[in-house]
């Protein structure tokens, strides 16, 4: 089993910038390919980013490409989301996602976070 407790969500004008942590335990945090998705109001949960297990790689959904970048330090058993540039539609709430395995891609993902709210408001 693998827990992840999210944090970092707020209130943000359109523009700015937040960066959402997620922290990981009941498994070697190295192993484990992580990820970003969120959910809009009524929408359905949707692809965000991807980070390899051992780090370097990463991949986007189109629509947060360039503006938000995500990352991992495997010695606190942690992933980040620096998002910048926020725009009204990335209003949402954030999932950090885990998969057992070296690269996750964008679904399937087998162990989920709470959730953490980011609005962006005008």
């Amino acid at each position: 089993q693998v827990q992840l407790v999210e944090s970092g969500g707020g209130l943000v004008q359109t523009g700015g910038s937040l960066r959402l942590s997620c922290t990981a335990s009941g498994r070697s945090f190295s192993s484990l390919a992580m990820a970003w998705f969120r959910q809009g109001p009524g929408k359905e949960r949707e692809f965000v980013a991807t980070i390899r297990s051992y780090g370097g790689y990463t991949d986007y959904a189109d629509s947060i490409k360039g503006r938000f970048t995500i990352s991992r330090d495997n010695t606190k058993n942690a992933v980040y989301l620096q998002m910048n540039r926020l725009k009204i539609e990335d209003t949402a709430v954030y999932y950090c996602a885990a998969k057992q395995a070296y690269y996750g891609g964008q679904r399937n993902y087998d162990y989920w976070g709470q959730g953490t709210h980011v609005t962006v408001s005008s």
